[in-house]
């Protein structure tokens, strides 16, 4: 395998919304990998590192949202753009039922994309952002330090947040920061940004109960085989938030990792990877394939 680079992976397809980026890597069944959200996040921001793992077992597809790296800006709220561009997306590459991996929102987008559209996800992973607050504070100190540094863009804001972002800040490299911070100070990505994480939506998170029937709905009507993951230390999607979607999705495992915040993918990358990997081939090995 060539080695994968940002460049070298790169791909654009068209789509009836726009034109969508994606990075692709790998042979065989295909496996879509779906970022979160924050300043400067974009696919390859998030499992870049993760590729080469999963691009040996699968064709790896891992999506920018609309408003996100170099895919179509987003009028409204890029969480509203971001289900209906996956939908574009499998379509677009003729894709019918494909496992999904969703890190923060993007877990919360392949949950509602699993709920909403059963016939197009065969396995759900996700990284957080699933799941309802039972027990700790809403909203979180990591969308609380998000919202500020949308208020206030610094370098020095946006350290806060990412530090908020794990367990362990020796990950958070000045190299690492400083990548981050280049693609945030983009002004699309700025007013993107702006859009999701807000005074509006940070009231709206206070009051847990707006929406946990529709949240809880949509749980109990996913029927993929659906593994949860989440940091022990999470302090975006605190690990209470597990509780109710381990509960009433039907086929639902929990893994927990000790010592890690909300990027587990980085965090504990060769866990994570081992996790998930194990999880996703399941079937292939139940029926003595590779």
């Amino acid at each position: 395998m060539s080695e994968l680079t940002h460049d070298a992976t790169s791909r654009t397809v068209d789509t009836p919304r726009g034109p969508l980026h994606y990075h692709e890597a790998g042979d065989g069944p295909p496996l879509l990998l779906l970022h979160g959200s924050g300043p400067g996040v974009s696919g390859w921001a998030n499992f870049g590192a993760n590729l080469p793992v999963f691009a040996a077992h699968f064709r790896t597809l891992v999506l920018d949202f609309p408003g996100f790296g170099k895919s179509y800006p987003s009028e409204g709220n890029p969480m509203f753009a971001a289900l209906p561009a996956a939908l574009d997306f499998l379509d677009a590459l003729s894709l019918d039922a494909v496992p999904v991996v969703g890190n923060s929102m993007g877990g919360n987008v392949a949950a509602r994309l699993a709920a909403g559209h059963p016939d197009r996800v065969s396995r759900l992973v996700t990284i957080g952002g699933v799941g309802l607050p039972l027990f700790s504070a809403a909203p979180p100190e990591g969308i609380k330090l998000l919202v500020q540094f949308v208020q206030e863009p610094t370098r020095e804001r946006l350290q806060a947040w990412m530090e908020s972002m794990v367990y362990d800040t020796a990950i958070l490299t000045d190299e690492f920061v400083e990548m981050r911070w280049k693609a945030a100070s983009a002004p699309d990505a700025l007013a993107d940004l702006g859009r999701l994480f807000n005074a509006g939506s940070l009231a709206a998170m206070r009051d847990v109960r707006t929406g946990a029937a529709d949240q809880a709905r949509m749980l109990t009507s996913i029927q993929a085989p659906t593994l949860l993951t989440i940091g022990r230390d999470d302090r975006v999607t605190p690990l209470d938030n597990a509780l109710l979607p381990m509960r009433l999705i039907p086929r639902c495992e929990l893994h927990v990792f000790h010592d890690c915040g909300h990027w587990a993918m980085m965090e504990r990358k060769n866990e994570f990877e081992d996790v998930v990997l194990s999880y996703l081939l399941r079937d292939r090995k139940a029926s003595g394939g590779r």
